[in-house]
């Protein structure tokens, strides 16, 4: 045996595999092999997303992935587990999506990340219902409850005390907000609604329907009772515990009586109950009648005379996140309001924090039927490509500074926030 053959005999099966896979990385590399799976590197972008199913899509995260290459793991929950979840368990999640409201129980945990206003390029550029409580065009704004401009800022990086005036370290970085109203099925009711009265009007007696969100129902329930002029709130968002009896007292009398088909917590819950006929007036959230209105179903949020309850919605970060992550972060949220995603939530009905962003993003047609109140010159379509509306249909509400320029009252967290969350809870169980 030749000594060239014993040497032979010594190229293991790991040394042949390496120098095979030398040979197709150079072969890759050059483009002349093609069809092999992707293998994410060691140092891939990832961001663990908490949120609740509001703002999340498969859409979303596919199109922040191909522009930044930074993959979005979702972690979905209700609105009352997200807090739950940032209070005790901050290592779960980097990037939080929760609304304003929430960050009176979440600042005081100091397991969330004070944002620094000046890494986010559009923040100038941020609608000034969140910094000002107006509308572009200067109009005041109802802030009855927790507006946004009320808790937008810290007073330092690591504080957990609101500023009352503008700083560089702000609580959430504003993303999308709303005005929301009751969802009828006009198909069903077939006469006109133009009150908050009409949740609890024995007409719709086992057909209506209200949030099992305490801090968001007790704010539905109060506009009923308001409009119904039983009581005149100092501010809804803020009650006293006679004022949460009373309100109480009222929506419990309406379930005893038989007012209520079922008492939803998310998205689904509330289409189903649309969709199917099974309630005929709820509370709703835009997306909601959004998609069964996709499903060829009739459905109108109705804008109401006594006004809309408001929410708005930001990102924050864990206070684990630090170093490379915490770069991701920024650079996620800037891509957020850079105009894409705007307009993507902007086809739901929502409303984008930085609007001059989203109107790039979207046509003139569009534009005009969801920011502007005109007609429809084309079908409406919905994110997913189905008609939402024929050519010539206008929003319900009208233009932006109509809906917006309604906002009564925002959701909100109470002094006497336990006590109001027993109440509610007694009224569910009753």
């Amino acid at each position: 045996m030749s000594k060239s053959s014993k040497f032979d005999r010594r190229i293991s099966r790991r040394t042949v595999l390496k120098g095979a896979a030398g040979a197709v990385g150079l072969a890759a590399g050059s483009g002349a092999i093609t069809g092999f799976p992707y293998v994410r590197s060691a140092d891939a972008k990832v961001l663990r997303y908490l949120g609740t199913a509001v703002n999340e899509g498969d859409e979303i995260s596919k199109k922040c992935l191909a522009d930044t290459g930074i993959k979005i793991e979702y972690i979905t929950a209700t609105t009352d587990d997200v807090t739950k979840r940032v209070i005790t368990q901050p290592n779960s999640f980097d990037v939080l999506d929760t609304e304003y409201f929430s960050l009176k129980k979440l600042v005081p945990s100091g397991n969330i990340f004070a944002l620094d206003a000046k890494k986010i390029k559009e923040f100038d550029n941020i609608t000034p219902v969140f910094t000002k409580g107006q509308l572009p065009n200067g109009k005041k704004i109802g802030d009855q409850g927790t507006a946004p401009w009320k808790v937008l800022y810290l007073e330092g990086a690591n504080s957990k005390t609101f500023s009352k005036t503008p700083t560089e370290f702000v609580t959430l970085i504003p993303t999308v907000y709303n005005a929301d109203t009751l969802g009828i099925r006009p198909d069903l009711i077939k006469r006109p609604i133009s009150s908050w009265t009409e949740l609890l009007n024995p007409e719709f007696k086992g057909k209506a329907s209200i949030l099992n969100i305490p801090s968001i129902g007790i704010m539905d329930a109060a506009m009923v009772v308001e409009a119904s002029g039983q009581h005149t709130y100092a501010d809804k968002g803020n009650m006293t515990k006679a004022e949460i009896d009373l309100t109480m007292k009222i929506m419990t009398e309406a379930k005893k009586a038989g007012q209520f088909r079922a008492f939803w917590k998310d998205f689904n819950e509330s289409v189903n109950l649309m969709a199917s006929g099974e309630t005929v007036i709820q509370s709703m959230w835009s997306p909601a009648v959004t998609k069964v209105r996709s499903m060829g179903i009739a459905c109108t949020f109705q804008p109401l005379k006594e006004g809309y309850r408001s929410w708005a919605s930001g990102f924050c970060v864990s206070k684990a996140v630090s170093g490379p992550k915490l770069d991701w972060a920024y650079e996620f949220v800037n891509w957020y309001l850079s105009g894409w995603a705007g307009a993507y939530l902007n086809r739901q009905g929502y409303y984008s924090a930085v609007l001059s962003t989203a109107k790039a993003n979207m046509t003139a047609d569009e534009w005009g039927y969801w920011m502007e109140g005109k007609a429809a010159v084309g079908d409406i379509k919905a994110p997913d490509g189905t008609i939402l509306e024929k050519a010539g249909a206008t929003r319900d509400g009208g233009s932006y500074d109509e809906r917006m320029g309604a906002v009564a009252c925002w959701n909100a967290v109470m002094d006497e926030n336990d006590y109001m969350v027993r109440k509610w809870n007694e009224f569910i169980a009753a």
